[in-house]
């Protein structure tokens, strides 16, 4: 091989090996309390592996709480920003995603790490503040929703409800919410069904812990109907 080609090989090479660079996002408008700073590996206008997340109380410039992601992945917008707090079924989840999840009146944390949730949906280990211990703790059994369902999950605060969504194939859907109980964590007290897979009818069924026991509705629809 001549000096040449061997020279235009070896540039070839560096700009390839240059595409993947370490890049550093500041987030600043995701959370009334806290900005982030988000290091992670990116390529174009897509970012993934390894990150490290760091937290910072707004107006202090000292470390609050760090926290690393195996498989953090983000896209950039035209401004190659992440995005912050979008949580959309089949669609965007962002990396970093501030609400109270445990409804206690502190915000938390949930933070991207993964894809091997329900169909390769995103997972998340979602952080609760602990007000004992001032800092942001590890919650498994939130974690665990994301990992069983269909990313991350809806909240309705107004009733406490924590919801997640799951299905089997295409004609079976399940929406399910759970409440939380303090000290003990979570129960399931409602199930939604709609089952499809009948053919020409779907069957909907709603289920509702009431008192301890389980309640249990079930319709037929016909399914042109049902979902015109």
């Amino acid at each position: 091989m001549s000096k040449i080609k061997k020279l235009s090989l070896g540039l070839f090479v560096s700009s390839m090996i240059s595409v993947t660079h370490s890049q550093v996002f500041e987030i600043k408008d995701g959370s009334d309390h806290y900005d982030a700073k988000i290091q992670v590996q990116c390529e174009l206008d897509q970012c993934d592996g390894r990150a490290e997340i760091t937290l910072f109380k707004k107006g202090l410039k000292h470390v609050f709480q760090r926290f690393n992601s195996d498989e953090l992945t983000l896209y950039l917008n035209e401004n190659f920003q992440p995005s912050v707090n979008v949580v959309q079924l089949y669609n965007e989840q962002s990396p970093l995603i501030f609400d109270d999840f445990n409804f206690d009146g502190t915000e938390d944390l949930a933070i991207r790490n993964g894809n091997y949730g329900s169909y390769g949906g995103p997972v998340y280990d979602v952080y609760v503040f602990n007000k004992t211990k001032q800092k942001f703790v590890l919650s498994k059994a939130l974690s665990t929703l994301t990992q069983e369902n269909l990313g991350m999950f809806d909240l309705d605060a107004e009733r406490k409800r924590i919801i997640t969504f799951n299905k089997s194939g295409c004609c079976y859907h399940i929406r399910s919410e759970y409440k939380v109980i303090p000290q003990k964590g979570l129960i399931l007290v409602q199930e939604f069904i709609e089952d499809a897979q009948g053919g020409e009818w779907v069957s909907v069924i709603d289920r509702n812990l009431i008192r301890g026991k389980w309640v249990e509705k079930v319709k037929k629809y016909r399914i042109d109907q049902y979902y015109k």
